[in-house]
């Protein structure tokens, strides 16, 4: 820092009380006539104080020049005529016109208050020097007439102001011309009717016998569409003769002056309505006939009107020396090497050249920001000049300030970079200012500057997120705000289209030149570093900022572009999503892509962060008897790979029944779970956050008020959303299931990787395949069936048990689609080729001659291998048999339809008929008690457990299917108490007695 700190500003300067009242709000800018001369108690406004109004009135010298002429025609004695009678204000909005109104009207009503202030004062000595006398102090008491025709209705009069009679605009002119003479309504009678007759006009006037004002405001509002409204073509003939009259009579009357507001045309965009128009040229030809048009400020009032109308003490003797200190504190920077030649000898305002003297005139803005406004804002068309100006820099002032308060960083000159956009009320009085051309593109930067610049959290935005995440810098105590101070003069530059001579945007000196603090610390070089990282759109600068490269020795300049918007939308979009909404988003298209294929089912369990992984894949009951299903799993919660697949094998390992965790289950075999990979997530994360953020952007008011961004964000959410879905589909690329290979091992939870991922049931099937852990569809035949059989399974196991082998044993591979036809089938195909033959318990063959013979729900049907061949004795026995029945096959006494006489034995039904000979009176099915007794320690045994669950599996299985049709039994198990409740609470709902005594 400098060797000696300027004083701060905020402690030199004194804002205005009615601004700190108004927490930054000039209030009043926008100054009104009507409420000086009519209004009441509250509705009167301060400045209609004139000793108030003095005080915040810079005297300019064309406001002081006009004023002047007004006094000297209305008490300049014989001389009165030196001052034109008829004064024309055209100036755009804000540019002065109703202050320089009001101006008059205290210089008419209350002179000497007037002159005590400096405006009164430079009126007064400058009518004294055109004279060669001094006026009257009381104007020899002028009469006031106010038609304040923006609060003027035609034909819908006040009669507080208009009197009880008056219709026409001349009628309410002569009210108040006589308002307060005794013979106030005599003297209107006598003239009312004369509203076209400048002779009568001007006998009206001078019979007050003292100087008149005449102040006609916005005189536009009435005669234009204010007369095409009313539709009364009487009425609208007269107010124009009257008007046409008065600015011819007011010269020919002495000691009288006429101010009349009515904005020029080119500089006004309203339109008019009908006649409207026709009536605007009319009463402006008169005008400039009959008077002069003047303007009331220059460009160059701009400095000291400001420091007028927000401070109390601009005038101070302190506040040239903290001026003067802070040019001083800037120089050795200004002069130092790369700063002088490449930023400051770069630009081409003429402060430059004259920095001390600058600051001194602007404090305590910087010269720079004084230039911008003066030289540039206040020509364009729409910007409100005085007014627009006041607005911008008393909240911008106000915000500063309160941030001192707060003990924040402060600039110690208010440059363009510092114009707090964080702050709701700069940011609104800069886009409202007239800057921006139109509210489409007013919207627009309103978005720029919240998503690019600094958000109104001041702790957003892409240029302040660069200055909070810089750390180490030596100068980041004395600039703080570095890139945000670039950016904000970007935008100011950018939000003016065109800056003249077709630049557009900011200069790359000009950026530098805005993040210049009193630091010999912050160099060139770091203010280099600050725009490089500010412009650069691929990492984290801005996302609307265009480059144009220099030609011929000129700097690259850069422009923030509307029409590159979609960038800067769909960072803010980016910031609103939250992990929960990327996560549904990609848990929603991982369950919408999960296909069943050959599986009978899909699930996916979604994450619930207040379970744990095993407690919710248990609570989601995935266990389910004979059915294939394909679980997801949510990738919120469940992933592998990256150190992060502990909880999540743990989880899957425990419902697939192992694991010290593991809960009783049926059918474990026949769960396949998919997993993604945490790299997978990472990805698929990233493209949900896009999707959703284009989502937004379409969702949002810039997308329903442009159509060119509407169609562009179409465009890229439909190419988002693909990504989003192939990133989900790829993630998926870890199976899981449950495998025993060979029946002397342990089963074991296996995990197989694919390498491109998928949610694709066909193509997780087919790996399962590969692994011979499942058949493919048209694969599983009577030979695979008889190649998975154990000798085990002929002859001892019901039909259904072997069925069920094939959902619930991990050595037997996976049946496509529903499974029971395709073992129907196989077992048909080895029966029919001799391979495979099915029994009645107790080794009773039976011939099955369709596919609907092979009953899995018959308790007594079992596989049996092929019977030995006959010999030849049998052989023999089976001829003498054929010999008995006779040619046509049928045994006597057989019926037409092949069956025996017994009407109960109907071998053919179902498919299943005995065999030829046999019995029909066969062994029917006995029931048989199984008692068994159980005590094991299954802490010193934990192999057991394995084994006793498949036991009680089987009992469960036997209990679901109804082939239990008694039990009666004890069961004494020791178990934490928790879980002894839970069983105490199941049993006791079925009726059943539970005692539990402590251990």
């Amino acid at each position: 820092m400098s060797a000696t700190a300027p004083t701060p500003w905020w402690e030199t300067l004194r804002l205005r009380e009615e601004i700190t009242d108004a927490s930054g709000v000039a209030s009043d800018i926008q100054v009104s006539l009507y409420r000086v001369a009519y209004g009441q108690g509250t509705s009167r406004p301060h400045y209609a104080s004139a000793a108030t109004y003095g005080q915040v009135t810079h005297p300019t010298s064309q406001l002081v020049e006009l004023l002047t002429q007004i006094a000297i025609r209305l008490a300049g004695a014989t001389k009165y005529a030196s001052a034109p009678a008829l004064t024309r204000l055209d100036q755009g909005m804000g540019g002065g016109k109703s202050h320089a109104c009001i101006g008059a009207w205290h210089l008419a009503k209350d002179p000497e208050a007037l002159a005590q202030e400096d405006i009164g004062r430079e009126v007064f000595e400058q009518a004294k020097a055109a004279l060669g006398q001094e006026l009257p102090r009381d104007l020899n008491k002028p009469h006031v007439v106010v038609l304040s025709c923006d609060n003027m209705v035609p034909s819908a009069t006040d009669a507080e102001q208009d009197g009880p009679w008056a219709h026409n605009l001349y009628e309410r002119f002569l009210w108040r011309l006589f308002d307060g003479l005794e013979d106030q309504e005599p003297r209107y009678d006598s003239y009312r009717s004369h509203f076209s007759s400048k002779a009568k006009i001007g006998e009206a006037i001078a019979s007050l016998d003292r100087p008149v004002l005449i102040v006609i405001d916005e005189v536009l509002n009435y005669v234009g569409d204010g007369l095409e409204g009313c539709g009364d073509k009487q009425l609208i003939a007269q107010d124009m003769a009257f008007l046409r009259a008065l600015t011819e009579t007011v010269s020919t009357v002495p000691h009288v002056s006429m101010l009349v507001v009515m904005i020029n045309s080119e500089k006004d965009p309203t339109t008019l309505q009908g006649d409207g128009e026709a009536r605007r040229q009319d009463l402006q030809a008169y005008l400039q006939r009959n008077g002069q048009t003047k303007p009331v400020n220059e460009n160059a009032d701009f400095t000291a009107i400001l420091r007028r109308r927000l401070f109390a003490n601009s005038a101070d003797t302190a506040v040239g020396r903290a001026a003067q200190q802070a040019a001083e504190a800037f120089r050795p920077v200004m002069e130092q090497g790369n700063w002088k030649t490449r930023v400051f000898g770069a630009l081409s305002g003429p402060w430059t050249s004259r920095f001390p003297d600058a600051v001194v005139r602007s404090y305590p803005f910087h010269p720079q920001l004084m230039d911008l406004a003066e030289r540039e804002w206040a020509n364009l068309a729409g910007f409100q000049q005085v007014r627009s100006t006041i607005t911008i820099f008393a909240a911008t002032v106000y915000a500063l300030t309160e941030r001192a308060k707060r003990g924040e960083w402060v600039p110690s000159l208010i440059g363009p970079g510092d114009l707090p956009l964080s702050d709701g009320m700069v940011r609104d009085a800069v886009i409202g200012s007239g800057l921006i051309s139109d509210t489409k593109t007013q919207g627009n930067y309103r978005s720029i500057a919240q998503s690019d610049i600094v958000d109104l959290e001041d702790n957003g935005g892409a240029a302040r997120r660069l200055d909070v995440s810089r750390v180490g810098a030596p100068w980041a105590q004395s600039n703080p705000r570095a890139a945000e101070r670039a950016a904000t003069f970007i935008y100011l530059a950018s939000i003016v289209g065109t800056r003249g001579g077709s630049r557009r945007g900011a200069s790359d000196p000009e950026a530098k030149a805005a993040t210049v603090v009193p630091d010999p610390g912050y160099d060139y070089a770091e203010a280099d570093a600050v725009v490089r990282a500010l412009t650069n759109v691929d990492d984290a600068g801005l996302a609307t900022v265009e480059i144009f490269e220099g030609r011929g020795g000129q700097p690259r300049r850069y422009y923030l572009s509307t029409r590159q918007r979609l960038p800067m939308l769909l960072r803010a979009m980016r910031n609103s999503v939250t992990d929960e909404d990327r996560d549904e988003a990609v848990a929603k298209y991982a369950k919408e892509m999960l296909t069943t294929g050959p599986f009978a089912k899909t699930r996916f369990i979604h994450a619930d962060t207040s379970h744990s992984h095993r407690a919710l894949l248990v609570e989601a009951e995935i266990d389910e008897a004979r059915t294939t299903r394909l679980i997801a799993l949510d990738p919120a919660m469940y992933t592998v790979g990256n150190g992060t697949q502990k909880a999540t094998l743990e989880a899957v390992q425990a419902v697939l029944g192992l694991g010290p965790d593991r809960i009783p289950v049926a059918w474990a075999s026949s769960a396949v779970f998919t997993v993604a990979s945490a790299r997978g997530r990472t990805q698929a994360r990233r493209a949900a956050v896009e999707y959703l953020a284009i989502e937004r952007v379409l969702e949002g008011p810039e997308a329903e008020a442009d159509e060119d961004i509407a169609l562009e964000a179409t465009a890229r959410r439909d190419d988002e959303l693909r990504r989003l879905k192939d990133s989900v589909r790829r993630a998926f690329q870890h199976v899981i299931y449950l495998a025993q290979p060979d029946p002397t091992v342990e089963r074991e939870v296996v995990q197989r990787n694919l390498e491109q991922g998928t949610l694709d049931g066909g193509a997780v099937w087919e790996a399962l395949a590969v692994a011979q852990k499942a058949f493919r569809p048209g694969e599983f035949t009577g030979t695979a069936l008889l190649h998975n059989l154990r000798d085990s399974d002929y002859d001892r196991r019901p039909l259904a048990e072997i069925r069920d082998s094939f959902w619930d044993t991990p050595r037997l591979g996976l049946l496509p689609g529903d499974g029971t036809e395709a073992l129907r089938q196989a077992i048909y195909q080895a029966v029919r080729d001799g391979e495979l033959r099915i029994v009645r318990q107790g080794g009773e063959p039976v011939v099955v001659d369709a596919l609907t013979g092979i009953n899995f729900n018959a308790p007594t049907y079992r596989l049996a291998k092929p019977a030995p061949a006959p010999t030849k004795a049998q052989e023999s026995e089976d001829r003498g048999e054929q010999e008995e029945t006779g040619a046509s096959g049928r045994a006597p006494g057989s019926n037409e339809s092949g069956n025996s006489g017994s009407a109960s034995a109907t071998g053919s039904a179902g498919g299943v008929r005995a065999r030829p000979g046999a019995s029909t009176d066969g062994p029917t099915a006995v029931e048989q008690q199984v008692a068994f007794t159980v005590m094991k320690n299954l802490i010193s045994e934990p192999d057991s457990a394995d084994k006793l669950a498949q036991l009680f599996r089987k009992l469960f299985d036997l209990l679901d299917r109804g082939v239990i049709s008694y039990l009666s039994s004890t069961l004494q198990v020791t178990m934490p108490s928790e879980q002894a409740s839970e069983v105490r609470e199941l049993a006791q709902s079925l009726g059943i007695a539970v005692s539990i005594r402590d251990r």
